[in-house]
């Protein structure tokens, strides 16, 4: 059995490069976590959240822990208000 090399690198450079993103979340309160609504406002502010989070590392643009398809769908939605408000003005 050959193992080409450039392949095997490939394969071991990009579960590191993976895995090196991987970080602890913290545990969910459940009570507290953002739906549908913070998910629209965090995806409407997303031009302003990514600006801040280059200059601030307490700056964060998506929520974690969030309540999952709920804030996730609010957040895409948010971005495309976003992103076509941004868009209608050039």
């Amino acid at each position: 059995m050959r193992i080409d090399m450039p392949k095997a690198f490939f394969v071991v450079f990009a579960i590191l490069l993976l895995g090196g993103c991987a970080t602890a979340q913290p545990p969910p309160a459940l009570a507290d976590l953002p739906g549908f609504w913070y998910g629209l406002i965090h995806g409407i502010i997303l031009p302003y959240s990514f600006i801040g989070s280059l200059f601030s590392d307490t700056i964060a643009i998506y929520s974690v822990p969030n309540s999952g398809g709920w804030y996730d769908f609010g957040f895409v939605l948010g971005v495309g208000v976003s992103a076509g408000s941004t868009a209608s003005f050039s």
